[in-house]
């Protein structure tokens, strides 16, 4: 009697790679085999077994023998470094996407074999569960909506998280330089007011290092900052050379 086990999540296609090892496959039932003890009318024999001692014993038996393997694997643990690294990256893929080499870092870390890793990684690939350009441009999209950083803020982080630089050009080249700015505005629009009282050049490197903080640079910054403050009147004579 055999149980099919199967990755949980996992892309295999039907039937499997039997290269792989991707796909289910089929394990022996542990005990399928053992007996209850039943009393026999003349006693247990010597070689006999089935006496009622005997069937506690095979029963016990059939609960606490057994490989350390067949152990782990009645827990649910991977039984080679394959599942192990397959486990993995299915769990840290719940719920958030994640670069090749952020989850090379983590099967690296766990000590996964460079060959293992290097089969489910590129298994990952071909089945589009690891897409660095789709993480690039959900990363590029959300960071500037939702923190306002602009290009040089957001090519740092993605090379943080390994993303190849060809496809970082591509993921902010959707960035326009127009929203850029206008992103700018909306960033100095919500600080002014926490500068009111301050001198004009305090509230000058104030504002325009918020911007920089963010990846702005320093021209965009500077005239960002000089539109809003002449918006409040303020005098920004002298604000055209570099804070």
């Amino acid at each position: 009697m055999t149980r099919r086990t199967e990755w949980s999540g996992s892309p295999a296609e039907p039937g499997g790679d039997p290269e792989s090892g991707y796909g289910p496959a089929a394990e022996p039932e542990v005990g399928a085999g053992a007996r209850p003890g039943r009393r026999s009318r003349g006693g247990a024999g010597a070689g006999g077994g089935f006496g009622e001692g005997a069937g506690r014993r095979a029963r016990s038996g059939t609960r606490s023998s057994g490989s350390p393997s067949s152990s782990r694997a009645e827990k649910g643990e991977p039984r080679d470094p394959v599942e192990q690294a397959r486990n993995i990256c299915l769990r840290l893929l719940t719920g958030t996407p994640r670069t090749r080499k952020q989850l090379a870092d983590a099967l690296r870390k766990r000590e996964i074999p460079d060959e293992a890793a290097e089969e489910v990684l590129a298994r990952f690939v071909d089945v589009g569960l690891i897409d660095d350009a789709a993480f690039a441009g959900a990363w590029v999209e959300s960071r500037h909506h939702g923190r306002g950083l602009a290009r040089r803020a957001l090519v740092r982080e993605l090379r943080t998280k390994g993303v190849d630089s060809a496809v970082i050009d591509e993921a902010v080249g959707q960035l326009d330089p127009d929203q850029e700015e206008e992103t700018a505005r909306e960033l100095v629009a919500r600080k002014l007011r926490s500068t009111r009282g301050l001198d004009r050049d305090k509230r000058l490197r104030r504002l325009a290092g918020m911007l920089a903080r963010k990846g702005y640079g320093e021209g965009m910054a500077l005239r960002v900052v000089r539109q809003a403050l002449e918006e409040e009147g303020e005098d920004t004579e002298g604000l055209d050379e570099p804070f």
